[in-house]
């Protein structure tokens, strides 16, 4: 029987998942500034065995939804928000073991200062650091980042494939094991020898130097991913260690899963190369009853103008511009192609309009909606988990403070209880608790940059 992997999905500032709760008499999201409010996120966390929290972000403005930012800053449309970077390391020093994933973007991210940003954190956080590789979907990050318009959805994975080939050239082949000697007697902190140059010069980017920083505990962070447009899924396919899924319903989860299983074959990789995570935003209480009661005061405060202003930004398809509620046509656009396509040709029986994927997304607060008493809550998780073939669950953090401690003091125990979910944590590290690895598989693609000296 295998057991149930559990991350936590949140963003450095107000209006992720259930746009609008920022009303809610209940929400804490405003204390997205202060250092407390992610400290006591982290010890929850850390208390229910969580294997990270995942920190998702966004580096340019919602402005799709009738052309304008309106709607964004008035519903807290992911804004404000800062840089989730920021309070990893005050988030490590009082926790031992969970991890932090991060979402950084290959098409406005520098290789070489970003590897080295990363490489620090893994150092800082004794190899706790996970990189959630993204390519951003709006236009606004492109205007604000020094570009004069936004690179089309295929290159931008083109240049994303260019960059973590720079990246494994510098965390994984730059320095041999054993290039640190700190030999007093000699006058030697680094035995040059054992340096050596990226020596990358493609079609993006030019790295033609050395890397600066000494081998972390796990070299190249663990890597995550969650496009699942065709090239997001092939993309996936080739670097990522665990992948976030977002579906309708088990079949859906299953039909992502088989393609990039299958996409992977292409790599050399398997199936347990993989740890795949299905979004989840649970409600839960000591009763059915009273989990509902939460679930529709909740409910109360969702936005649906705000929710298709979040997804206008996404989806890059302004539904201010549209009837919607007529059938929403599945076109290419230079957004997130597969959240377009779980809503128009994933599944061809059924017809959603614009209005009611608004409806769907604010109803079951961004994610499947799993609601009910410990017990039927660990029922509806195991049954996704065996009927999607997924290895566990990114616990969309709807109400901070309040919905991950009462997971974790509900669901966890029921899920222990059962046999589904661990004791205690497996490893040390980011990595080995995702899959039970010190170091990236022999069979991941990054592998083959190592120093031949190196050890694996």
């Amino acid at each position: 029987m295998r057991r149930i992997h559990l991350h936590a999905f949140k963003i450095a500032g107000v209006g992720h998942s259930a746009i609008g709760t920022w009303r809610n008499p209940y929400m804490q999201e405003d204390r997205y500034t202060d250092l407390e409010y992610w400290q006591d996120t982290a010890r929850v966390l850390e208390r229910g065995l969580f294997d990270s929290l995942f920190m998702a972000d966004f580096p340019g403005l919602n402005d799709v939804h009738n052309g304008s930012t309106e709607s964004s800053f008035r519903e807290a449309v992911t804004v404000p928000l800062n840089d989730p970077m920021m309070a990893i390391s005050a988030m490590a020093a009082v926790t031992r073991h969970v991890g932090f994933a991060v979402t950084a973007s290959t098409t406005y991210e520098k290789p070489y200062a970003f590897a080295r940003r990363m490489t620090t954190l893994d150092h800082l956080t004794k190899g706790r650091v996970g990189w959630n590789i993204v390519t951003s979907a709006t236009a606004s990050a492109a205007r604000n980042l020094g570009l004069d318009r936004q690179i089309p959805h295929d290159e931008r994975y083109a240049i994303a494939d260019e960059f973590l080939e720079v990246a494994y050239k510098l965390w994984e082949g730059s320095w041999e094991d054993d290039a640190i000697v700190r030999d007093t007697t000699r006058g030697v902190y680094a035995d040059p020898t054992k340096v050596h140059k990226a020596a990358h010069k493609g079609k993006y980017f030019s790295v033609p130097d050395e890397f600066l920083c000494e081998p972390s505990p796990q070299r190249t962070p663990t890597l995550f991913q969650a496009g699942m447009s065709a090239s997001g899924r092939d993309f996936g396919a080739k670097h990522a260690e665990a992948i976030f899924l977002l579906a309708n319903d088990a079949k859906g989860f299953k039909r992502s899963i088989d393609a990039t299983v299958e996409a992977g074959k292409a790599f050399g990789r398997r199936r347990d190369d993989y740890q795949f995570v299905g979004g989840v935003s649970v409600v839960v209480a000591a009763t059915d009853e009273e989990a509902q009661a939460k679930l529709e005061q909740q409910l109360r405060y969702v936005s649906i103008e705000g929710t298709l202003s979040r997804q206008s930004s996404l989806m890059q398809l302004d539904f201010g511009d549209i009837d919607i509620d007529a059938p929403l046509e599945h076109v290419k656009t230079d957004g997130v192609r597969s959240l377009l396509e779980r809503y128009t040709i994933e599944d061809p029986n059924r017809v959603w309009t614009p209005r009611q994927v608004a409806e769907k997304m604010a109803r079951s607060l961004g994610a499947i909606q799993v609601v009910g008493s410990p017990s039927t809550v660990a029922d509806q998780l195991e049954a996704l988990m065996d009927d999607g073939d997924i290895d566990g669950f990114n616990v969309y953090d709807n109400l901070p403070l309040r919905t991950l401690p009462d997971f974790v003091d509900l669901v966890v125990p029921e899920l222990q209880r059962r046999g589904r979910y661990p004791l205690e944590y497996a490893a040390e590290t980011l990595r080995g608790n995702v899959s039970g690895g010190a170091r990236l598989s022999d069979r991941h693609v990054g592998a083959g940059y190592r120093h031949p000296a190196a050890s694996r």
